[in-house]
């Protein structure tokens, strides 16, 4: 049994400011040391468990923040960037199912460091559905076959997982007090707390189906600033509404949409915001 792992960073236990997310910021060495620590503790579970081969993806900012000399030895890492499947990179039908750690709340919504892709995002839609990194990531897992059994991040993307996914298990290791403050458990008892839900996760796995997307997804994006909508138009393919900064395309399936926002989050940071 194989076992995908995207590890984002914002939703690790203790982690709630920029502080520990920017690697320029005096805290992100400790929020890597953290963040590390946490993925061994599903690791070395799924390993117990009777997984037969674990996956880890990075999936922060550019993705080269897990500590490889520190992670499980069995474990493979996938790291640094461009990936074109960015936070899901990796990931294919060969898997029995997928885990997102560190994951928070998508843009606008209660959360700590809350947000979708980049901070120029407002919302994101397919076919009409919000969704944030976490919905549209399940769908990818969704489109190869993949169940997302493991859902762990603060007290409302536990929520937010709970609406798209029935049945996911969700490890809540910070509630929200703010976006960027909240009430967390020290990293030994997330870890305790991560590891139960791992075994949990795994036992009861035939519970859970893949989010399935549709056939022909279409994927609207909208930005904070129309600057930000004209460079993301610059993608063949789209379109640009000429009232509001949303940008769509039509995409042949998920994966296409995937990297259509990819490139047009990548774009969009090239517009100033002031």
């Amino acid at each position: 049994m194989k076992l995908y792992i995207s590890v984002d960073m914002e939703g690790i236990t203790g982690l709630v400011d920029p502080t520990f997310v920017d690697s320029r910021q005096y805290n992100y060495t400790r929020g890597q040391r953290i963040m590390t620590e946490e993925a061994n503790h599903v690791i070395e579970a799924a390993f117990g468990e009777g997984c037969s081969e674990v996956v880890v993806n990075d999936s922060h900012s550019k993705m080269n923040n897990l500590l490889i000399e520190k992670l499980h030895p069995e474990t493979q890492l996938i790291t640094g960037d461009v990936k074109p499947l960015s936070m899901v990179q990796g990931l294919d039908s060969s898997f029995a199912g997928a885990a997102f750690l560190g994951y928070h709340t998508r843009a606008g919504r209660k959360g700590v460091l809350s947000h979708t892709m980049i901070f120029g995002v407002r919302n994101m839609y397919i076919n009409g559905l919000e969704v944030g990194e976490l919905g549209f990531n399940a769908m990818v897992a969704g489109y190869y076959g993949v169940p997302v059994l493991l859902v762990a991040g603060d007290d409302e993307t536990a929520l937010e997982a709970e609406a798209l996914i029935p049945g996911v298990t969700t490890a809540v290791v910070k509630k929200r007090v703010s976006r960027t403050a909240a009430l967390s458990l020290t990293p030994e008892k997330s870890g305790e707390l991560l590891r139960q839900k791992t075994r949990e996760a795994l036992a009861g796995r035939s519970r859970v189906k893949p989010l399935i997307p549709p056939e022909k997804p279409v994927l609207s994006v909208e930005f904070a600033n129309y600057g930000q909508a004209e460079w993301a138009h610059l993608i063949p393919g789209t379109s640009i509404d000429g009232g509001s900064p949303v940008v769509t395309f039509q995409a042949k399936d998920i994966l296409e949409a995937y990297r259509a926002m990819i490139a047009m989050t990548e774009l969009a940071m090239k517009a100033a915001f002031s």
